[in-house]
Order: C-alpha cells, then sequence, then structure tokens
C-alpha cells in the first residue's frame, strides 16, 4: 500500500510511551479523509475506543479539530470509553461535540458485561443520521 500521509508507519507503529495526545490521531484523521476519502465519493464512519486519558492542554484543540474539519464530514462518529473511573477532559470535550452533531454519540463501559449493550446501542440504525 502507498504511504500517502506522512508519519502514518510511525503513528500506527510507534512504541513510544510517556501520555496519550489525541489530536494527532484526530489530525491524521483529518488528513486521510481529505486525501484518502473524500466526502463526496465516501460515507464515513468513525469508531474510537480510548481508556479517556489525554493532556489536558491537548483537549481544546481535539475539540477544535471535531468540530471544524472531521465531524462535519462524517455520516456518524461513535465515541466508546473503556474505563470505571471518573471521566477526564476528554470526555468533557466530546460531550460538548455530542450537543453540536447529531451524528455523533458516545457511551462508558464500566465492566466487561457493559461490552455488547453499548455496542449494540452505539451501532443501531438511527433517525437523523446524515443521508449522502
Amino acid at each position: 500500500m502507498m504511504k500517502i500521509v506522512n508519519g502514518e508507519d510511525e503513528f500506527f507503529y510507534s512504541r513510544e510511551t510517556g501520555g496519550t495526545v489525541v489530536s494527532s490521531a484526530l489530525e491524521l484523521l483529518s488528513k486521510l479523509i481529505e486525501i484518502r476519502y473524500p466526502v463526496s465519493a465516501w460515507n464515513i464512519y468513525v469508531a474510537q475506543a480510548s481508556d479517556g486519558d489525554n493532556w489536558n492542554a491537548d483537549s481544546p484543540y481535539c475539540l477544535e479539530l471535531l468540530r471544524d474539519k472531521i465531524v462535519p464530514l462524517l455520516q456518524y462518529f461513535a465515541y466508546i470509553e473503556i474505563m470505571p473511573r471518573h471521566h477526564q477532559s476528554l470526555w468533557d470535550v466530546y460531550q460538548q461535540i455530542q450537543k453540536l452533531f447529531p451524528n455523533f454519540a458516545m457511551e462508558n463501559i464500566d465492566r466487561v458485561a457493559d461490552i455488547y449493550p453499548v455496542f449494540r446501542a452505539l451501532f443501531k440504525r438511527k433517525l437523523g443520521w446524515k443521508k449522502s
């Protein structure tokens, strides 16, 4: 497969640790949509699963990216947080996005028994999704 997006291999295969910066994934998503999946030719669905960890200073930039560059192009965005604890700043930002866009949904998984019901709720057919 031809590498079109600079840093794609580095993003997916890097073994570095030291904290999560979610905006780097959202930037890559935005570039991939622009280069490989133009909305004139594709219906785009995105799912993100996370433990909710993100640098607090990065969360406002995530809000900007989702609000201004990503979610308006999508059919649907599903966010699943897998963590039985108090939500962090990423959850708060995503709640703001959910209020702005009917095609953005989010759920939390606290325990293993929640997995199937959460996925079923997020991926059932819903009225009000954008249609192409």
